[in-house]
């Protein structure tokens, strides 16, 4: 994905990119954060392999809108690298694009919002069906028709879950 193309789309496409390709790619994700008890010294050398790591990944562009979106950085403390860029350099970044970024996090939440209420509306839609309706087909009949009815429940929910998840800016679901 270019840099152009993950500025365009919203937050849940350039997380499922960065998400595979680091499942691809493996290693230590505590490589790219500074531990608490960490001295300067090896925390710059942590940082140093973190960077050289990350300047040939395939989705680094894309993982640089996330971080930028998430506000990831700060322009005070080293203490992380997200997309080859260490917390001061995201912040540098995300002060001179804070209009674009502004824009593109309320398109992610209007975005996931939005999915979040007609999951919602789905959910107390069929909440609001009978499953004793028919008149027709006896208690084996409805007992299908109810097991079908929970089924969908459970789905349901599950998908509310995974959009407040994505709203809040998670991953995968734990």
């Amino acid at each position: 994905m270019t840099p152009t193309q993950a500025r365009h789309v919203r937050r849940a496409v350039p997380q499922a990119a960065v998400t595979a390709s680091a499942a691809r790619a493996g290693g230590d994700p505590d490589l790219f954060f500074c531990a608490d008890d960490e001295g300067l010294a090896a925390w710059r050398a942590g940082r140093t392999e973190a960077i050289r790591l990350r300047t040939g990944c395939p989705v680094r562009a894309t993982c640089e809108e996330l971080a930028l979106r998430a506000g990831d950085g700060r322009p005070d403390t080293d203490e992380m690298v997200r997309a080859g860029l260490t917390g001061r350099g995201l912040a540098a970044v995300r002060a001179a694009h804070p209009e674009r970024l502004a824009a593109a996090v309320d398109a992610d939440r209007d975005t996931e919002g939005r999915q979040l209420d007609t999951f919602t509306t789905q959910l107390q839609d069929e909440a609001g069906t009978n499953p004793d309706s028919s008149r027709r087909g006896g208690p084996r009949a409805l007992a299908l028709r109810t097991a079908a009815e929970n089924d969908r429940f459970r789905t349901l929910a599950a998908q509310i879950r995974a959009a407040r998840r994505a709203r809040a800016g998670w991953g995968v679901a734990a």
